[in-house]
């Protein structure tokens, strides 16, 4: 399974903006910028994670730098697996510069054990199936010791239970 990869922060307000970033941008140039939906943008701001920060006189988003950053960095908490309310924690101490950065390393640890425990229970469907399936002839015979452990009537060890 490929690693997720983060994306580059775009550049701070100390250094000098893109020219092109001068203009406000619309939700699809925004979306194309950050590699998510305009979709996902609107949803993001539904959950209260993000909030354009300029709208035009008819309403319709407008998108600048910092935005564009703000995105970014959810999208980087996305791809890492963090939940939106854990992104929502997140969100909130990255933009509180005043911070400890304790807070962070406690969400950060916290969502590593349970991607490990996420890791684990997978890796224990997967030899539970590969038994299942090593079981399993795979010829003409209608015996099938997959859709046994499926039904919970596996030979004894083919498979663990949820109790």
């Amino acid at each position: 399974m490929a690693e997720p990869r983060l994306r580059p922060c775009a550049a701070s307000a100390e250094k000098p903006v893109d020219a092109a970033l001068q203009k406000p941008l619309t939700i699809g140039e925004a979306a194309a910028r950050t590699g998510l939906s305009p979709k996902m943008i609107r949803y993001y701001e539904q959950e209260g994670l993000f909030v354009p920060q300029a709208r035009s006189a008819a309403g319709y988003r407008q998108y600048g730098e910092t935005d564009l950053h703000a995105l970014r960095f959810i999208r980087s908490a996305r791809d890492l697996g963090f939940s939106l309310k854990q992104i929502g924690e997140l969100t909130s101490l990255w933009r509180d510069r005043a911070r400890a950065s304790a807070e962070v390393k406690r969400l950060a640890l916290a969502h590593i054990e349970s991607l490990e425990a996420k890791a684990a229970l997978l890796s224990g469907m997967a030899a539970t199936l590969r038994e299942l399936a090593r079981r399993c002839h795979g010829d003409d015979r209608p015996e099938c010791p997959i859709l046994e452990g499926l039904e919970g009537q596996a030979p004894a060890g083919a498979c663990h239970s949820d109790t």
